[in-house]
């Protein structure tokens, strides 16, 4: 019998213990892994998933979430989802109800969460829309008024807009997609990613989140990852996979991890932010990389009381 074990990356710690707890009793790394993100999306105090999301440069809140099984390596996704609070519960009845797809995005995705009987919600809280207000400046009333026809005004502003979106940066504080990997005592590995993508973004962009490969990827036979931070960075070196790739020719999760951040930090890229991963392996092994010091990600065993906390490997 495996020893369970469940990590995630930074304010994972909301719903690792939740997660801990099914592991315990005998329930599934898959029922862990949805059951953990739910909690982080449920956080009104965390601003990068969820209901109280950032939203994009149209003041509108896009969730993207993944979820992957290793030991068959079925996937379930959703991107650019409006209204629905928990993401991953909907990528996850794309996995077990829609087993012809992998992925749905935008209005199809809505319905399909609508026929599933998902509960839907404002997830623009006042917190979040504030926030929204200060980065965009005060310009940001334009947007609102009577329904009237664009003017040269408005295609100013939309072009202001665009540019604006180049060059914001995340607000001060913790910030970024979470991940959440569990091994249960059957043996299965699973990994979780949800997101609200990143703040300010173009309507429609969709980051690594949602794509297997990317921000998520799981392969019982040697482990799973997933990534934090610059998505079109780990789109572009197939973060998640390569991370696993490293594993299946031998190496520690730790160096797994930073060989891929290495690689990617040769991409070119003029909006690069930084980029970081986590791997939890079939026989409960873990380790992390990330680009700042002092980079962290949390960790939940049988005997543990609550979260810990471990170092990631600075690249």
């Amino acid at each position: 019998m495996t020893e369970p074990v469940v990590i995630g990356s930074e304010r994972s710690e909301v719903g690792l213990p939740a997660a801990m707890e099914i592991l315990l009793s005998g329930g599934s790394a898959l029922d862990a892994v949805e059951t953990a993100l739910r909690r982080c999306e449920d956080n009104l105090e965390d601003h990068y998933v969820g209901t109280g999301g950032l939203p994009n440069a149209r003041g509108e809140v896009e969730l993207d979430a993944s979820i992957m099984i290793g030991s068959s390596r079925a996937f379930g996704a959703v991107a650019a989802l409006k209204g629905y609070p928990n993401p991953i519960s909907v990528a996850r009845a794309v996995l077990e109800k829609l087993p012809q797809h992998a992925l749905l995005v935008g209005e199809g995705a809505a319905f399909f969460a609508q026929e599933c009987g998902f509960a839907t919600a404002d997830l623009l809280t006042d917190e979040a829309r504030r926030l929204w207000r200060e980065a965009l400046g005060p310009s940001v009333e334009s947007v609102e008024g009577e329904n009237t026809a664009a003017g040269a005004g408005d295609e100013a502003y939309r072009a202001a807009s665009l540019e604006l979106v180049r060059r914001l940066a995340p607000h001060d504080g913790p910030w970024g997609t979470i991940n959440v990997l569990a091994l249960d005592r059957s043996g299965e590995l699973v990994v979780g990613v949800s997101t609200s993508g990143y703040p300010y973004k173009y309507p429609g962009r969709v980051g690594d989140s949602a794509i297997a490969g990317a921000g998520n990827y799981c392969d019982l036979r040697y482990g799973g990852a997933a990534c934090t931070g610059r998505g079109e960075l780990s789109m572009r070196a197939i973060g998640a996979r390569a991370v696993v790739e490293r594993l299946a020719l031998g190496d520690d999760p730790e160096s797994a991890c930073a060989a891929m951040l290495t690689d990617a930090a040769t991409l070119p890229d003029e909006f690069r932010a930084e980029l970081r991963t986590l791997a939890l392996t079939f026989d409960g092994r873990h380790g992390g990389a990330a680009g700042q010091v002092g980079s962290v990600y949390a960790l939940m065993t049988a005997t543990s009381a609550e979260p810990e906390f471990r170092a990631r490997r600075v690249v």
